[in-house]
């Protein structure tokens, strides 16, 4: 299987960060996994392979060559009729999620999930973060109900991941 080449732009809420401590926060994978990837010279950017102790700038172009996915298994689709769609664009779409059902899959969890029950009704969804866990940027716990913002783009997540590290968006409970 061929390993995902992708292209970000570092955000403005990551600049001044060591390139290991900002990739981690943006793609949302393990230190040590981005820590590999930098040895391996897989995290470049105008084309010189990057070193973990270097700081990104905001507007940086990087290139990241993905590390091949270990769970290969798709989402499980899971259709939910009481998911309701409260706002539906081409960036986001924010729903009220019922009470018994997990934001996404996790290990012993065999109920529905948020993405499994979006991308079941035919919704597109972004592919940043883990896979297992794409597109949801904060959750609600499987017992709560509330209302869910999900990115269908990767512009959308990584803006929506800033919003919340920031307290940009206020959360009632």
């Amino acid at each position: 299987m061929s390993r995902e080449h992708r292209t970000l732009i570092v955000p403005e809420g990551v600049a001044g960060e060591r390139i290991d401590s900002a990739l981690t926060r943006v793609l949302g994978l393990s230190r040590t996994t981005i820590v590999k990837l930098i040895d391996d010279g897989d995290i470049s950017s105008d084309g010189r392979a990057l070193l973990k102790s270097e700081r990104v700038t905001a507007g940086q172009m990087l290139d990241v060559l993905m590390p091949e996915q270990i769970n290969q298994d798709p989402i499980p689709l899971t259709p939910l009729d009481g998911l309701t769609i409260i706002y539906n664009d081409n960036e986001i779409v924010v729903v009220d999620k019922p009470v018994g059902c997990a934001a996404h899959p996790a290990p012993g969890w065999t109920g529905p999930t948020v993405i499994g029950a979006l991308i079941a009704a035919g919704y597109t969804i972004s592919t940043s973060g883990p896979a297992e866990r794409a597109g949801i940027v904060h959750r609600l716990d499987a017992g709560t109900s509330g209302l869910m913002i999900v990115a269908k783009t990767d512009r959308a997540y990584l803006a929506l991941k800033e919003m919340f590290r920031v307290h940009e968006i206020e959360k009632t409970y």
